[in-house]
């Protein structure tokens, strides 16, 4: 298969990380996922006036917001005076203390306890009833809703990335590039945005925390991915199977999907 990885799809910002394009990618039959339609990002509780202005000529009319009720109280999205999109949340909690909450207990940050604390984020999330009620939703918005959607987390990277890995699948992505367009979040060029709004929680919890290990929470690896698609696989066999039983994702849907989203 000639793979086809989109040029640039980051987004200039100044106040939101990880902002992109997550369209553009070969798919089923021949056919492209279609870019402008598809947006990722972090948290937008720090976007400046110019970002609630990019944010606005995007013409996003679904955000799913995968933050639990304590996320989205600490950190308000700020919005455009105009912004009338539709947004979609849990209520409830949707992740067991994420790393920039320096939640999980009083431990010294190594990089392996960084990589483990991750790879355990990846093994919960696909039994995670918040999860599947919000990736359930998030497939029944973009088949049912008209226009661009963003759907993003706090940094944009975990639960975020595994939301677009997921509909990349759905829509025919080679795995290659589905993991390709995971991991391009370790490319942001707004990593010191992440910073400044995690860091300080982190390290008033961890204390001083090590590159490697900074790495580890703040970015993502090609195993943490591959443990999500391997506990999927294990407990149903294969990724189109929990689609189809968890998320509500049948061959009805799966065509609709396409339908709206390739061309």
């Amino acid at each position: 298969m000639i793979r086809h990885t989109p040029a640039d799809p980051f987004i200039p910002t100044e106040g939101i990380h990880n902002l992109r394009d997550y369209g553009g990618y070969a798919a089923a039959d021949g056919a492209r996922v279609k870019t402008g339609l598809l947006f990722r990002s972090g948290q937008h509780m720090e976007a400046s006036d110019g970002d609630l202005e990019t944010i606005r000529a995007l013409d996003i009319r679904t955000i799913i917001d995968l933050r639990g009720t304590s996320e989205r109280t600490n950190f308000p999205c700020r919005r455009h005076e105009a912004f009338d999109a539709h947004v979609i949340a849990y209520d409830g909690e949707t992740s067991n203390s994420p790393p920039h909450e320096g939640g999980g207990g009083k431990v010294e940050m190594t990089p392996q306890k960084a990589r483990e604390r991750m790879l355990a984020v990846y093994t919960r999330m696909p039994v995670n009833p918040a999860m599947i009620d919000m990736f359930t939703r998030y497939f029944k918005s973009l088949s049912d809703r008209d226009g661009g959607s963003l759907v993003h987390c706090f940094a944009g990277k975990d639960r975020t990335g595994i939301a677009a890995s997921l509909l990349l699948h759905v829509l025919g992505v080679h795995k290659d590039d589905v993991v390709a367009e995971f991991l391009r979040t370790n490319d942001a060029p707004t990593q010191h945005i992440l910073e400044r709004q995690s860091l300080p929680r982190m390290e008033a919890h961890y204390g001083k925390i090590e590159p490697d290990a900074l790495r580890n929470l703040m970015g993502v690896l090609p195993e943490y991915i591959e443990t999500y698609w391997n506990e999927v696989t294990r407990d149903h066999g294969s990724i189109d199977a929990y689609l189809a039983q968890r998320l509500g994702v049948d061959e009805t849907r799966k065509a609709r999907l396409r339908e709206r989203l390739l061309t």
